[in-house]
Order: structure tokens, then sequence, then C-alpha cells
């Protein structure tokens, strides 16, 4: 494959369109158009898999999404703004969507890709511990969210559900709480 062109379609601050023009392996002109957030070496985003100390329980969010009219099971998750490590970002977007404060970081992993085929969105999983009392009140404007505290029990009931929608990096998660009682 020969990437030889990228054209920026949109201007927004957070997520732009590119088209990539390219050669296949038979030498055929193609085009591949994907969302773009990519403003460098570092992963763009932060998903926090939390783990409630006092509760003994996994921490997930129940959020309104737009591109799917409802409601799915996630992490917390955020951008990581300039000049924020991984670790930093991962506290701020846990308080601001949970209440809840990170107490260690226990894993993170390196920028990873959840859906290539249409995004350049690079993530880093930051598995932590936490503490306090969940609530919404930092939320913003146009964050819909319910914060969930799971046993391992209520992860296997959770995704059980037939009519539930679930991001595939909380699926995988809940599936392994579920069936192992652990966590990472």
């Amino acid at each position: 494959m020969n990437i030889y062109e990228k054209e920026k379609i949109t201007d927004y601050p957070h997520l732009n369109l590119i088209r990539a023009r390219y050669k296949d392996t038979a030498g055929t002109d193609k085009s591949w158009l994907y969302a773009s957030r990519q403003n460098s070496a570092r992963p763009d985003a932060v998903v926090i898999v939390p783990f409630h100390q006092q509760e003994n329980k996994l921490v997930i969010i129940k959020e309104f999404r737009v591109p799917l009219g409802g409601f799915q099971y996630e992490f917390p998750a955020g951008l990581v703004d300039p000049g924020e490590s991984i670790a930093q970002a991962g506290r701020r977007e846990l308080y601001e969507e949970t209440g809840l404060t990170v107490v260690n970081v226990i894993k993170q992993s390196p920028a990873v890709f959840s859906s290539s085929g249409l995004t350049d969105e690079s993530i880093s999983l930051l598995y932590v511990a936490c503490d306090g009392t969940a609530n919404t009140e930092h939320n913003e404007a146009s964050e819909l969210i319910e914060v969930k505290m799971l046993s391992q029990g209520q992860a296997a009931d959770c995704i059980r559900q037939d009519d539930a929608l679930f991001d595939v990096k909380t699926w995988i998660v809940l599936d392994r709480f579920a069936s192992t009682g652990q966590v990472v």
C-alpha cells in the first residue's frame, strides 16, 4: 500500500475528517475517508477502568451517545489535554464523570486503537483503584451519565442484557470480571 496524499476535509478542534488517497497492492488508485484526532504521537484519549476499593466493585458508566441514539455502558473516558500525562487525564476525567478519586494507578496500556477502519484515534487504558462517593455534579451539559458500581455477579447480569449497548472495551473487561472476579 502506498498512501500518497492526505486531505483534511474539516477543521474542528477535537475531530476531523481526512481523505487518504493511496494505491492498493494491484496499483489501483483508491481513497479512504476516516475520522482523525491525531495531534501527536501520544494517545489522544484515556479510558479509565476504575475499581472501587471500599465497595469492592468495578465502576462503569451508562452514558447517552448521540450516534447510537441511546445509552451505552462504558468506562469513564476523555481526551488528554496538552501537557497532561495519561495518569493526570485519568484522574481528572474520573472525577469529572463520576465524582470518584484515584487512589493509585494499577496499570497503564500503551496507545491502542479500537476502530482503525474508521479512525486513527488512539487511547490508553488506565486501570485504577478509586474511592469516594459517586456523583455526576461535575458533568458537562453535553454529558448524561449514570454511575454504576458492579459486583462480579452484577457484571455477569449486565453483560447478559439482550437490549444493552456496550463499548467494546467495557464488554471485554466486564466479561473477564464476571468470569474471574479479576479486573487486571
